[in-house]
């Protein structure tokens, strides 16, 4: 665009041969079209000289497309701007967690213990958002909403009737029981999924209850897995 300009202000003022909008005139050297000349002033100049007229006309329609195009970026660059901070909301509320009791080769049992214990998971297949912690077995909801949550234990029987018992717990306060009562197998185990609404900072656990067990593998039999279903703040 700037090109064309040029070679019209390069023809208005270095040649007798001009060229406008219609084709080529005979024209006059003539005086440049100021800014502050008024459309009736460019008006009259056309009348007078449409070599200078077709690049007044060529000015003004490239001053709009520069405008247009201006706006266009900015909308543009707003556009993008929202849709960066909804992809990082996106990525910051990301949550879901899945653990394993053990990965070791033979299997070992968690417990029998005189009190309720919370299981601690030592295997993790996928922490995003690092909201379980090892240590604790404790999983921190990152930010308020509603999250799936499934827990499966498992244990060899030992002797009496009960053979596995534990609950999934919210800041220490159960939500739902697992319970396996022997059989005639000499392996027990359950399972259980719930959707719960959390809000930011609540602990979510799995506690083992006194006096039963868990046993595992690299087989992985007990599990606990939770994810974010959508945030609800």
């Amino acid at each position: 665009m700037r090109a064309i300009v040029l070679l019209c202000l390069l023809h208005a003022f270095g040649g007798d041969t001009q060229y406008a909008w219609d084709g080529p005139v005979q024209t006059t050297p003539q005086t440049t079209v100021q800014p502050e000349q008024t459309e009736a002033d460019t008006s009259d100049m056309c009348l007078e000289d449409q070599s200078s007229c077709g690049c007044c006309l060529l000015q003004r329609n490239i001053k709009r497309l520069e405008w247009f195009f201006n706006l266009t970026v900015e909308e543009m660059n707003k556009e993008l701007t929202a849709a960066k901070m909804n992809l990082n909301n996106m990525r910051a509320s990301r949550s879901a967690f899945s653990v394993a009791l053990t990965h070791d080769k033979m299997l070992s049992c968690y417990g029998p213990f005189s009190d309720d214990k919370l299981i601690v998971y030592k295997h993790v297949f996928l922490n995003l958002g690092d909201s379980y912690n090892m240590k604790t077995g404790i999983f921190t909801a990152p930010r308020s909403g509603v999250y799936s949550f499934a827990v499966t234990i498992f244990s060899v029987v030992p002797s009496g009737k009960m053979a596995t018992s534990a609950n999934l717990q919210v800041n220490g306060q159960a939500m739902a029981t697992l319970l396996e009562q022997h059989g005639n197998d000499t392996e027990d185990s359950a399972t259980v999924v719930v959707a719960l609404q959390l809000k930011a900072g609540d602990e979510v656990a799995v506690n083992l209850l006194k006096r039963y067990s868990i046993c595992d593998n690299n087989s992985h039999f007990n599990t606990f897995t939770g994810f974010l279903l959508y945030a609800t703040d």
